[in-house]
C-alpha cells in the first residue's frame, strides 16, 4: 500500500505520530505551567493541541501519566546534576551543585516547566508524589552515591531543600530582595550552606 493510500485511509505515518505526539506533549507543559495540575484536565489539553481526547489517552493515559511525562522531559537538565557534583574536588562540591541548579532556573527555556512542576506539586498531592517519585529515583540517589556518605540522601535533600527554597521565593513568590539580587552574589551565599548540607559534620 502506497503512503498516499495510507493516508487516504487515516492512518498516520510514523513522522505523523511523533509529531502529534510531541505537540500533545508541548502542549501539557505548557497547561500544567498555567493552569497548574488541579485546572488542568485532558479534554483541555486535546483541544490546545487540536486533538481527540482519545489520542490524548493513547499516548499518555491517564491525567497522572500525562504530567509524569511532561515533568520528565522537563526536569531533564536537572539530571546532569550528579555530574556536576563529581566534576571536582569534594571541597567546591556545594558552589557547583548552587551554580548548575541556579543555572536551569536562569534559563528561560527551562524555568518555565519547571515553574509548573513546582506550582502543581504545592497544589496537589497526586502531582507531588510524581514530583517526588521522579525526585527520588532520577536525581537524589544518584547525586548520594557520589557522596559516598552514610547520610548521603539526607544530605543531598537537605541540599536539595535549601535550593528549592530559594528558588521558590526568587522565581515563584518572587520576594525582593532576593527576587532581583545578583546571581553571583546569590551563589557566593547559599554555596557554603549547600556545601555544608553535603560534606559537613
Amino acid at each position: 500500500m502506497t503512503d498516499t493510500a495510507s493516508r487516504r485511509r487515516g492512518r498516520r505515518t510514523r513522522t505523523e505520530s511523533a509529531d502529534t505526539r510531541d505537540r500533545i506533549l508541548t502542549v501539557a507543559r505548557e497547561e500544567f505551567s498555567e493552569r497548574g495540575y488541579e485546572k488542568t484536565s485532558v479534554r483541555g489539553i486535546a483541544k490546545a493541541a487540536g486533538v481527540d481526547s482519545a489520542l490524548v489517552h493513547h499516548y499518555f493515559g491517564t491525567k497522572e501519566q500525562i504530567f509524569a511525562a511532561a515533568i520528565e522531559v522537563a526536569f531533564a537538565p536537572a539530571l546532569n546534576a550528579p555530574e556536576a557534583v563529581a566534576d571536582g574536588p569534594l571541597d567546591g562540591v556545594g558552589e557547583r551543585m548552587t551554580r548548575f541548579v541556579f543555572g536551569v532556573w536562569e534559563n528561560p527555556t527551562t524555568r518555565t516547566p519547571l515553574l509548573a512542576i513546582l506550582r502543581s506539586a504545592v497544589t496537589n498531592e497526586t502531582a507531588a508524589t510524581v514530583f517526588r517519585g521522579l525526585i527520588a529515583s532520577q536525581l537524589m540517589r544518584r547525586v548520594a552515591a557520589q557522596l559516598d556518605a552514610p547520610d548521603g540522601e539526607l544530605r543531598v535533600e537537605l541540599a536539595a531543600a535549601q535550593l528549592v527554597g530559594c528558588a521558590m521565593m526568587r522565581y515563584v513568590i518572587k520576594l525582593e530582595p532576593l527576587a532581583s539580587a545578583d546571581m553571583e552574589q546569590l551563589i557566593a551565599r547559599v554555596s557554603p550552606v549547600v556545601q555544608g548540607h553535603l560534606t559537613g559534620p
